[in-house]
Parts: structure tokens; sequence; C-alpha cells
């Protein structure tokens, strides 16, 4: 179900803008479109913005057995012919594995799990106990690269020998491809899915959407605000993905190197990037590397990141800075 809106979005001048909005429930999670300066084509095209949501959902969800991921899942080692979102989403994440050395990797269903994260969870009602839940040991593991094969001419792929979760970059992915489906629609746009977000124009202003990023202890006021303008930006953070599986407090940011959520000094890593599948993959690549050493991986790759530790000091690299607005604890 979505709902269609147009509202005013005022500006620092006092003239206001018209904006086409749609809002609607896909990938668990709450998705808003919006275009400002609607034309007479805008309808139509947040609409098929919307659709995108709605093909990749089917296509790459882990939460329906019948899904196309999830039979490609059920027998890894032979072919299976699966849509072009669910293909293009399996060769962006191989290709994500290869450049992150390893460091992204898909193949966590087997681990979400055992956590108990194998069903939609009610994170939005609080805490969240799954009693018959075991958190792996955590100990260093030694797992070869993913090497998943494709046939692009049958759209079929055959993915290995482990199941492979989508949802993250799966989720990057549609508000990318969703944007594209907004270019022309109106002065600007902006496509929102649950922390990740894909932006055409200069928002508002003119001079870049302003984005808060939110506390991840959960307090009330953001810890930055961030100009993003033609750009994407995604964040991994343990503030609603984390519950109780048995005796163990885990959350969903799994690390490959030791098959268990990752304990970094981290609880909230936010990337800019050009496109939201890559920020998606960054933020939870840097999470993963932890704060020892995330400031100089950043800093060597040219990502724009910011990031939260446990102590709540906010940091951020130096790709970052002509993107800061206002920090919490500035100059880190």
């Amino acid at each position: 179900m979505s709902t269609v809106s147009t509202v005013s979005t005022a500006r620092s001048q006092g003239s206001a803008v018209d904006e086409g909005v749609v809002t609607f429930r896909a990938m668990a999670t709450d998705v808003t479109l919006r275009v400002l300066g609607p034309n007479d084509t805008a309808a139509a095209a947040l609409e098929a913005a919307r659709e995108v949501f709605v093909r990749v959902e089917q296509a790459c969800t882990r939460f329906n057995p019948d899904s196309p991921l999830m039979r490609a899942n059920s027998e890894p080692r032979q072919w299976h012919v699966v849509p072009v979102e669910c293909f293009d989403a399996l060769v962006a994440a191989r290709d994500a594995h290869v450049l992150t050395d390893g460091l992204f990797d898909p193949r966590v269903l087997q681990t979400l799990s055992a956590l108990g994260y194998d069903k939609t969870l009610p994170f939005a009602q609080g805490s969240v106990s799954v009693p018959g839940a075991t958190a792996p040991s955590g100990r260093t593991t030694r797992r070869r690269g993913w090497k998943p094969r494709f046939d692009e001419g049958r759209s079929a792929v055959l993915l290995g020998r482990d199941p492979i979760d989508l949802g993250g970059i799966g989720k990057g992915l549609a508000c990318w491809w969703a944007v594209d489906r907004l270019r022309g629609a109106g002065q600007a746009a902006l496509v929102e899915a649950g922390g990740d977000l894909q932006t055409l124009g200069g928002g508002p202003e003119g001079d870049g959407w302003r984005v808060g990023v939110e506390d991840p202890r959960g307090g009330p006021e953001p810890v930055a605000v961030l100009a993003v303008n033609d750009t994407a930006c995604a964040t991994s953070s343990t503030r609603i993905r984390r519950w109780r599986a048995g005796d163990a407090d885990v959350h969903h940011l799994i690390d490959p190197r030791t098959g268990a959520p990752a304990h970094s000094g981290l609880v909230a890593v936010t990337v800019i990037a050009d496109d939201a599948a890559t920020a998606e993959v960054w933020s939870k690549v840097l999470f993963v590397t932890g704060r020892g050493k995330i400031r100089a991986r950043a800093d060597e790759a040219g990502l724009a990141a910011l990031w939260v530790d446990h102590d709540g000091v906010v940091g951020t690299s130096r790709a970052m800075k002509p993107h800061l607005v206002w920090s919490a604890t500035p100059g880190r």
C-alpha cells in the first residue's frame, strides 16, 4: 500500500516549491520517494520508482522461501535462472566482495539464521528476544573467496557452496535504480529507504539535501548533519537491528573473518558515495574494520565516511569534511 501526496516545501527566501511524495513499506523498512517541482510526468515516474522496490524485494528477499534468491540458495551448487534484478544484485555483490578483499561477504545467511534472524523480527516494538537461537563463537575462521558463476545470456547463476543474503546491497541498488526512474520528473528528487538514500539535484535550497545522521545510541538529536548533492548516503548501525539470541546480545552486522556479529568499537558508520549500493557496501566494510583502523582505511580509499564509537565520539574522514554541515564532536 502506498500513499501519494503533494505538499509545499519552503525555501529560505520565503518562496515555496511543490513536492510530489510517495510513501510505502518495502524490504522491511519505510520508503519515501520525493520529487521537487513535479511536472506532468512525475506521477508516472513515482509509480515506476515504487515498482522498482517491489521487483527487487520479490526477487531478492530471504524471508520468502519461494523467492528466486531463496530457490537459488536451496541448491547453491546448481544453476538457476533468476530475474534480472536478482542477477544484477548478485553480480554487484560479487564485484564488491572482490573490491573489498572479502570484507564484504554476502555468505552470512546461515549465521543470521542461527541467530534467529531467519524471519522478519519486530524490531520496531522494542526489545526482541529469540530464545532458541545460538550465537556463534566468534573464533577466527579461514574462508575461501566467493566465486559465483554467471551466465548473462540466460540470466542464470551458480552461487557456490553457501547461501547468500542480499538485504543491504539489494536495498542500496533499489534506491539507485529507483532514482533513475525519477530523472526529468521535476527539479530534484530523493529516494530514502531505512537509512539509505539516493539524491538527484540540489534539494530544496539548491545547495544539497540536508541529511541528519541519527544518534545510534537512541538520542533525539542527530549526531551530525550532512549535505548530499547528486550522490548517495548509507548508514550501517546497530541501533535497530539488534536482539537477544539465547543468552547473547547480537546484531546483524557480521564480520566475515569470524562468522559472528562484529565487535569493532563502533555503533554506526555512514558513507557518501556515487550510488547507494556502493555506500552500503563500504559502510559495512568500515564498520567491520573497527574503531582503531577506520580512519586510515577510509582515507586510503578516499571514502567520505562518518562514524560513531561506543563512547559517542563522532569521527570523520578527510573526504567527508566538505559534506559536513554540523557535527556533535567537531574537529574529530
